[in-house]
């Protein structure tokens, strides 16, 4: 919106040319983002409090978080507002980008909506059954790949870090290859988000990081000196990833522990969702697994627990996903949490030094 209002009025005030630079707006919008987050994260804490919208909390699970239970959930709508609001005061509207992964993040966060509401305000504690979730997920992901896949100057090749000579063009088996992506990277944070501030710390790692990428893949004299994939108009998504990364750090203050509010499936997903189809706009579909390696881990340990019990009837872990397995071995929840960050950021700073490495 202010990029249209007031980026015209450059050719009669020089100031105003600043709006041109997606750097500038990446900044603001991030800011705008953490400062939306404080000022509605208490209204909204308080409203779900008076609608007590509580956490259930299952009873196989560790016993420290008993004393969790009616802790406000839906957090994530704070997220949810606060990017929303910061995408339409300092993007592009004219880029189909920013509309493709708002479109991903929004049907996501309506999913999760659903499967919370269904938990804590019907009391359904199954709440959305899985095979309904997963179809949902799906559909959401498949219409936001089309639209990339009938964009023009979209490619459907896929590159790997380190290997920049190695490519495949996937044709038509980059639909159902993005989906996966997405749907998976929106699972991975769902599954992360079990202690407080663990899953919205690495996510706002990760959005940083994809913000410094979009900015990257859509510079075309970056994007030739590191020898990346060009991708026309992917810049905007910095915007984006900038507020994505504002509006977590501002939830993280109410949801640090202890958490004063919990993200809930509609932040989770969403979020996920975001990362994931902002991954593969930008052509860092296989970075992901790297920068995201701690949801990565965490859905893994999920896999192989159940695999392991069907196939062996023992357990690999004394709890799934990993970060309880720690929790049951008798580590302070906080511990867990910062350690898991300090891996985020390794990670983080290794996928971003692939992009000069050949």
């Amino acid at each position: 919106m202010l990029y249209h209002l007031l980026y015209p009025l450059a050719k009669h005030y020089f100031i105003f040319n600043v709006f041109q630079y997606i750097t500038f707006r990446a900044i603001y919008a991030s800011l705008t983002a953490l400062v939306l987050s404080f000022i509605i994260g208490p209204f909204i804490i308080k409203k779900l409090q008076s609608l007590q919208i509580g956490e259930v909390i299952r009873s196989d699970g560790p016993p420290t978080h008993h004393k969790k239970a009616g802790t406000p959930t839906m957090g994530g709508s704070i997220i949810i507002i606060a990017v929303g609001i910061s995408v339409l005061l300092w993007t592009n509207f004219s880029n189909r980008y920013i509309w493709v992964v708002s479109f991903v993040t929004l049907g996501m966060a309506l999913i999760g909506f659903i499967d919370d509401y269904k938990k804590v305000v019907k009391k359904d504690r199954g709440g959305l059954s899985a095979s309904k979730k997963i179809l949902g997920q799906i559909l959401v992901a498949f219409i936001g790949t089309m639209i990339l896949y009938t964009t023009p100057e979209f490619s459907t090749i896929l590159t790997f870090p380190i290997l920049k000579e190695v490519t495949f063009d996937l044709g038509m088996g980059y639909i159902p290859f993005a989906v996966v992506v997405i749907v998976g990277a929106s699972n991975a944070v769902n599954l992360t988000d079990g202690l407080d501030g663990l899953a919205i710390g690495p996510i706002t790692i990760a959005a940083v990081t994809y913000m410094l990428f979009a900015y990257i893949s859509g510079h075309v004299k970056f994007s030739d000196y590191l020898n990346i994939m060009y991708v026309a108009n992917a810049g905007e998504l910095a915007i984006f990833a900038g507020a994505m990364a504002g509006a977590s750090l501002g939830f993280l203050w109410f949801n640090t522990y202890p958490a004063q509010v919990f993200m809930g499936d509609i932040g989770a997903l969403s979020l996920g969702g975001a990362l994931g189809t902002i991954a593969v706009v930008t052509k860092h579909e296989v970075l992901l697994l790297l920068v995201g390696g701690i949801f990565v881990v965490e859905t893994l340990s999920v896999i192989f627990q159940v695999t392991s019990f069907k196939l062996r009837g023992k357990r690999m872990f004394a709890m799934a996903p990993i970060h309880h397995h720690y929790e049951m071995k008798g580590w302070a929840e906080p511990k867990i949490i910062v350690r898991f960050w300090i891996i985020a950021i390794i990670l983080a700073l290794i996928a971003f030094s692939t992009l000069k490495v050949r």
